[in-house]
């Protein structure tokens, strides 16, 4: 059977791969602290679970919902509100399911065959595939070291930025853990508006920051509404990735065309998700917060225990994942992730699944608690590698 050339413009899916191997020496009866996949190991708040439950228990809830209800988008913008000081209507949100799917058909809505985009460099997979599923040419600004793994404009050559449609931002970034500084945003959005670029903002992370700093929105910072969309996700704020529950907020324009693509190949969210993001957004935020002081433990063990036999101090300052460089001068990320799970069973995500600039890195996901990561620093620095 013949498929289509589209497929040729993605790789194998790393996590399969890893995946792989991580059951064949658990069944050896290697020990496995599995440090790759970014999925939370809290628990749900019990509210949100409720809210889900009883509108579960409605029949009427069991058809197709057709549209946000109304109820909902109130409650992403009185969040907005509360949460970032940012005034928002409905008709500048929608729901999607998950930044990854909305990211996935935003490029699809703004990119014709051609177009350019600019992407950070590494970045989250779907932003690059999003962009090829339009048509686009993705054109990636490297977040460097030298540079606090932060964008900078200033390095894009003029002739790229008078081409591209919209240039996606990252912050808290996945995978480099770097967070936006004083300043940052207002030179993106002047950017922006000198070359007439569209800001897709991704915003999964803003309450997982640390050392006292308080996460925020893109939207917030004057003359961001004015270039910018930028998608929200409860999923690791909430601890309900499973449940898919993202939104898409800013420019009206924007959000339509993206409603308007949707709508021929969806009937709309599951009406009690919409119910439990509704609690979510609505609820207490005391379990938010007490999970990012475990995470920054979490980090704390991770850092400055690689820090403790020889590896250069990671870069974690948000986000649920520390970004660090390969130890001993070495450059295959993917090589070094095989070793790594081979010898001492600690399953990483290797940089270059991130993009070219990801090579020498690997990604740890902060999903063990902290006496597990200890073990696992112990179990690297005992495997000889």
């Amino acid at each position: 059977m013949k498929f289509s050339k589209r497929l040729d413009l993605f790789g194998d899916e790393i996590f399969a791969a890893l995946n792989e191997r991580r059951l064949e020496l658990e069944k050896q009866g290697k020990k496995i602290y599995n440090m790759s996949v970014g999925t939370p190991d809290f628990h749900t708040p019990d509210h949100i679970k409720k809210a889900l439950m009883d509108a579960a228990a409605d029949d009427q809830n069991w058809r197709y919902s057709l549209r946000d209800l109304p109820e909902l988008l109130d409650a992403v913008c009185a969040y907005y509100k509360k949460r970032f000081q940012v005034d928002i209507t409905p008709d500048m949100v929608m729901s999607v399911y998950g930044s990854q799917e909305g990211m996935g058909h935003l490029g699809m809505t703004l990119c014709d065959e051609g177009d350019v985009v600019l992407l950070p460099d590494p970045c989250y997979p779907v932003f690059a595939a999003g962009s090829k599923l339009g048509g686009a040419v993705p054109y990636y600004y490297p977040l460097v070291a030298e540079h606090d793994f932060l964008p900078y404009v200033k390095d894009i050559p003029e002739d790229v930025a008078k081409k591209a449609r919209y240039m996606v931002v990252s912050l808290p970034a996945n995978p480099v853990g770097s967070i936006a500084t004083p300043g940052l945003y207002e030179e993106i959005i002047a950017f922006a508006k000198k070359y007439d670029i569209l800001i897709i903002h991704d915003n999964a992370y803003s309450d997982i920051i640390f050392d006292g700093v308080k996460g925020g929105s893109f939207l917030a910072t004057p003359g961001a509404k004015e270039v910018g969309v930028e998608f929200f996700s409860l999923s690791k704020s909430f601890n309900v990735t499973g449940a898919r529950i993202s939104f898409l907020i800013g420019q009206p324009e924007v959000i339509a065309a993206l409603k308007k693509l949707r709508s021929q190949i969806d009937f709309g969210m599951f009406l009690p998700i919409q119910k439990a993001a509704i609690a979510a957004l609505e609820g207490p935020l005391d379990s938010v917060k007490e999970q990012c002081i475990q995470y920054q433990a979490r980090r704390d063990a991770l850092c400055d225990g690689l820090a403790s036999i020889g590896w250069e101090k990671p870069n974690g300052k948000g986000t649920m994942f520390v970004w660090a460089r390969i130890p001993g001068g070495r450059t295959d990320s993917m090589a070094f992730c095989m070793e790594l799970m081979e010898k001492a069973g600690v399953i990483v995500t290797p940089g270059a699944s991130f993009g070219p600039h990801g090579e020498g890195y690997v990604r740890f996901a902060l999903v063990l608690p902290p006496e597990k990561i200890k073990e696992a620093v112990e179990a690297i620095r005992t495997s000889g590698i």
